[in-house]
C-alpha cells in the first residue's frame, strides 16, 4: 500500500520504468443504501494528468465540472471500462465482496492487459497484473482520478433515471446515499426494488411497512444484531459474507437469508 503525496508522481514513475500501461481503478456508490455499485478502470497516456487541469477526485468536483472532465477523459483515455453491479448482487454477496469483484471485472474488461494496476484506498486480491493500493489515490494518481469520474458520472446518471421511475425518493438529489431527506422518504414509503435490502436502515423500514425483499438477501451482520429487523436466519446462509458466524462477529460482517 502506498500513501500518495506528490500529484500524479507515482503513475509517472511507473511509466518511466516501463511498467505501463498503468490502469487506475475506483468505485462510486459503495456507501449508498440504494442504487448500483459502479466500478471503472481507466488507462491514460503518460503525462495526460497535466493535460486535464480539472482532473481530481470526482467528489471534489461540481456536477458540471464532472461532466466536462468525463467527456475529456473519454476523448483522451487509451482504454477504459465501466462495470455496473446492481443492488440485487450487493444484497446477495455483500458490498465488500462485490466491490472487490467489481474492480477485478473492471480490469478484466480492458481491451489490453495493463502492465500495472493502481487501486484507490485498499488492496484488491485476484487482479491479474502487478498492483498496489494508493491511499487517497483519486487525488494523486491521474488514472484513478479518471476512473473515479467515469464511475461517479455513470452512477449519477443511473440515479437520475431511477428518479424518473421513483420520484418520491429524491434519487436525483442524494443519489441513494443516506441523507436526512432520503431516510425520511424511506420511512414514509418503505424501500423500493432499487434499495439495498440487506442494509440495516432499509431492512428496518421494510419491516415497519410489512414488506419482504423482491430478491434474495443476505443481511449484514449489523442488521442481524438490530432487534427491529425480523429475520429468519438459516444456518446454511450464515457465512455468505464471512466463512463463519464467529468470523462475522469479529469483522462486523455476516449474513442470514431473509424472505
Amino acid at each position: 500500500m502506498v500513501r500518495g503525496e506528490l500529484l500524479w508522481g507515482l503513475q509517472g514513475a511507473l511509466d518511466r520504468r516501463g511498467l505501463g500501461p498503468v490502469a487506475g481503478v475506483d468505485e462510486a456508490g459503495a456507501g449508498a443504501c440504494a442504487g448500483p455499485l459502479v466500478v471503472a478502470s481507466c488507462v491514460l497516456r503518460p503525462g495526460d494528468g497535466a493535460r486535464l487541469p480539472e482532473l481530481t477526485d470526482s467528489k471534489m468536483l461540481t456536477a458540471k465540472a464532472r461532466d466536462r472532465v468525463y467527456d475529456q477523459v473519454l476523448k483522451r483515455a487509451v482504454d477504459y471500462a465501466v462495470i455496473v453491479i446492481p443492488s440485487e448482487q450487493v444484497d446477495l454477496l455483500g458490498i465488500r465482496v462485490m466491490n472487490l469483484e467489481g474492480m477485478r471485472r473492471a480490469v478484466a474488461a480492458l481491451r489490453d492487459h495493463p502492465g500495472y494496476v493502481l487501486t484507490d484506498g485498499f488492496p484488491v486480491p485476484g487482479i491479474p497484473a502487478p498492483n498496489v493500493a494508493v491511499i487517497k489515490g483519486d487525488r494523486c494518481v491521474a488514472s484513478i482520478a479518471a476512473a473515479s469520474v467515469l464511475a461517479k458520472v455513470t452512477r449519477d446518471r443511473i440515479m437520475k433515471g431511477l428518479h424518473g421511475e421513483l420520484p418520491h425518493y429524491g434519487f436525483d438529489v442524494h443519489k441513494g446515499y443516506s441523507t436526512a431527506d432520503h431516510l425520511a422518504a424511506l420511512d414514509e414509503h418503505g424501500p423500493s426494488p432499487a434499495h439495498r435490502w440487506s442494509y440495516t436502515n432499509v431492512a428496518t423500514a421494510a419491516a415497519r411497512h410489512g414488506l419482504t425483499p423482491p430478491h434474495p438477501v443476505v443481511l449484514t451482520y449489523a442488521a442481524l444484531e438490530n432487534p427491529s429487523v425480523p429475520v429468519r436466519a438459516l444456518a446454511s446462509s450464515v457465512g455468505k459474507n464471512e466463512r463463519s458466524a464467529a468470523g462475522a462477529a469479529r469483522r462486523t460482517r455476516g449474513g442470514a437469508r431473509i424472505s
